[in-house]
């Protein structure tokens, strides 16, 4: 993949740690240089992704849209090789990795690595038939970075405000919603009489029905104090 990257540095730089929904992560004392050979013909890079589901090199010192990665077919091939980072390396700094050949390539994040930013309609199905199945698309990949929208499934962390949505099991099980789309699906969640919006969520409305939210992701985020984050 190393075709599509831009200059690299070659400074060794400490990393950040990928931490639960609305958590700030505080700096590591792992170093790296991009591009390092710990074995011969291996090769190591370093990306970090934020929480609009933007990928870029992990010592990019201006993270914004001009400098993050945007072709797809590099993005596609990124994201569906990623999975938990269990090779002995870099584990605790880089939890997720996406290997390309002889490339390690190691992946921290702002939150999540899998970040849902378009809703689409499925493309039809066998002789043209028409879907009304909708899919979320994450990190840049469009139709061919997408799971099934499950609506019932969303989950809006009680600290943070930040939105979720079941994701694949090799990158982790629950991907985040980017503020934009959240704010978009917002609308829709109901909430108790008893509570308002000060509490969670317990419906969602979609394709004219009223459907139970079944809160199945809370499980995946521990309890714990600290800084959280607000929904943006």
């Amino acid at each position: 993949m190393s075709f599509f990257r831009t200059a690299l540095s070659c400074r060794a730089l400490p990393a950040l740690r990928c931490l639960p929904a609305g958590y700030t992560a505080s700096r590591s004392t792992a170093t790296y240089v991009q591009g390092q050979s710990p074995e011969p013909r291996i090769r190591e890079y370093f990306y970090y992704i934020d929480h609009q589901g933007q990928l870029f090199l992990d010592d990019t010192k201006v993270k914004n849209f001009v400098t993050c990665f945007k072709d797809k077919h590099f993005l596609v091939f990124f994201f569906s090789r990623l999975r938990s980072n269990q090779s002995g390396r870099y584990e605790e700094d880089f939890p997720f990795l996406s290997l390309c050949g002889r490339e390690r390539n190691f992946v921290r994040c702002d939150d999540r690595p899998v970040v849902f930013t378009h809703l689409l309609q499925s493309p039809p199905g066998p002789q043209g038939a028409a879907t009304d199945q909708e899919l979320l698309s994450y990190c840049g990949g469009a139709e061919k970075l997408s799971v099934p929208f499950r609506p019932e499934a969303l989950y809006m962390h009680p600290a943070s405000g930040r939105v979720y949505h079941p994701s694949s099991e090799r990158s982790g099980g629950v991907g985040l919603v980017r503020s934009a789309l959240a704010i978009e699906l917002s609308s829709s969640f109901v909430y108790s009489s008893e509570k308002g919006q000060s509490g969670q969520p317990t419906h969602f409305l979609w394709g004219g029905q009223k459907l139970t939210l079944t809160n199945e992701l809370a499980g995946c985020f521990p309890a714990e104090s600290g800084q959280h984050g607000e929904l943006g």
